[in-house]
């Protein structure tokens, strides 16, 4: 019988995380640029990348929650091994690929594999109380932006050299990653607290319903969704917006992305725990909030590159959402069903995934043709800004309506 996981074992699901991250970072500079080899012009490019990043998107809509339902029942290590193995055919894939339609077979092995997140966020509520669940969120959340220090910095140096460079060390990480979860990881749910396995969990769209039948957490599921959308839509437009506006290379893109992940990492891992006692984590969401809303509009009307680099390294507050909302929404769902919990909100992410790249990039597609200067080159920010500024007034009527543990 699988021995439960002691509260050290949390160090090693975040080093699974750490490479799986790095992996993904590796590739992030280089791929929309890369979509650019196979087209003629920025507007192709652009809508081609957002319909890559949709079927990605949609593969992960259809998966997530599936393989977190699973790892409820079978336990999370083997549902790591299979997205380690399914992430390193995917860049391999992709390193090959000689056309269009082959980036697309590599999208949709990803998709369907991509459930690292998820998984280790449901690790990591296994092995932690009630009390420290949130920092616990918070250190999968700082080995996910450390792997964004490192990641794009070296994907956008190495896509210097060859734009597939980047997609052979990822996919090597990836079975390096596995190699790891396969001799090291221990197993962090013991048999009696396993869930059974049926068609409503493993229901993509039976998760989402049954997320949003969560009338006691609405509100919050309304301000994850939202922060999420607006999360996805800069991630997935920002390196063509950058090299739009800015005519940034893949190596720019890369350093900015580090700083990205480096402030993320700073937050995440150093500053959370004093941040939540100081605020508590209701009031350190809705200080994230507020800041994200100001980042988004400044993003959008920025004129010079350096001034992307200022916002990130100001933008400090945003990086704690995550976390603090993550664990005001867990505190609330029973042990045996944290796995699902966290593939439904990840199958958020997927939602926004199928859907922000495919306006991101329409939006992205209309604005190409105008100046670097113009303030409509920035029209995706202002959208993320305005959804933001409703996850503000949501998540402040949730909280001035229901008594939250903090």
């Amino acid at each position: 019988m699988t021995k439960p996981a002691s509260p050290g074992n949390l160090n090693f699901v975040l080093i699974c995380v750490f490479i799986d991250m790095l992996g993904i970072g590796l590739i992030v500079p280089v791929l929309p640029v890369l979509v650019g080899e196979f087209t003629g012009t920025r507007e192709n490019q652009a809508y081609w990348y957002g319909v890559m990043s949709a079927t990605f998107g949609l593969m992960q809509f259809i998966f997530m929650p599936m393989l977190g339902a699973i790892s409820d029942r079978v336990g999370r290590r083997p549902v790591l091994l299979y997205s380690m193995a399914g992430m390193a055919i995917n860049f391999f894939t992709t390193a090959w690929a000689p056309n269009l339609a082959c980036l697309f077979i590599g999208r949709v092995i990803g998709g369907m594999s991509s459930a690292s997140m998820s998984v280790a966020s449901a690790y990591a509520s296994d092995i932690s109380t009630p009390e420290n669940r949130a920092k616990s969120f918070g250190k999968v959340g700082a080995a996910f932006g450390l792997g964004f220090i490192c990641g794009p910095m070296l994907g956008g140096l190495l896509g210097t050299v060859d734009l597939h460079l980047p997609f052979y060390v990822a996919g090597a990480l990836s079975v390096a990653n596995f190699a790891y979860g396969y001799f090291v990881v221990p197993e962090s749910l013991p048999a009696g607290r396993r869930a059974p396995l049926t068609l409503s969990r493993i229901n993509p769209f039976a998760a989402l319903v049954k997320l949003g039948r969560r009338t006691d957490i609405r509100g919050l599921i309304v301000t994850y969704t939202l922060v999420t959308l607006a999360a996805m839509m800069l991630q997935t437009t920002w390196v063509l917006y950058t090299t739009f506006r800015f005519n940034w290379t893949p190596g720019q893109n890369g350093a900015a992305l580090f700083c990205v992940g480096l402030t993320a990492a700073v937050v995440q891992a150093g500053l959370l725990g004093v941040l939540i006692k100081r605020f508590g984590e209701v009031k350190l969401s809705v200080l994230g909030l507020v800041s994200g809303a100001i980042t988004y509009l400044l993003y959008g009307l920025a004129t010079q590159g350096w001034m992307m680099y200022v916002l990130i390294m100001c933008n400090v507050l945003s990086f704690a959402i995550g976390p603090a909302l993550q664990s005001i929404i867990s505190k609330s769902t029973p042990p045996n069903e944290q796995g699902e919990l966290m593939g439904s909100l990840q199958s958020i992410s997927s939602v926004g995934v199928i859907f922000m790249p495919l306006l991101g990039s329409a939006i992205l597609g209309e604005v190409s043709h105008l100046s670097s200067g113009d303030w409509r080159v920035g029209s995706t920010f202002y959208l993320c800004a305005v959804m933001q500024t409703v996850a503000i007034f949501v998540a402040q009527r949730y909280f001035g309506k229901h008594a939250v543990q903090s």
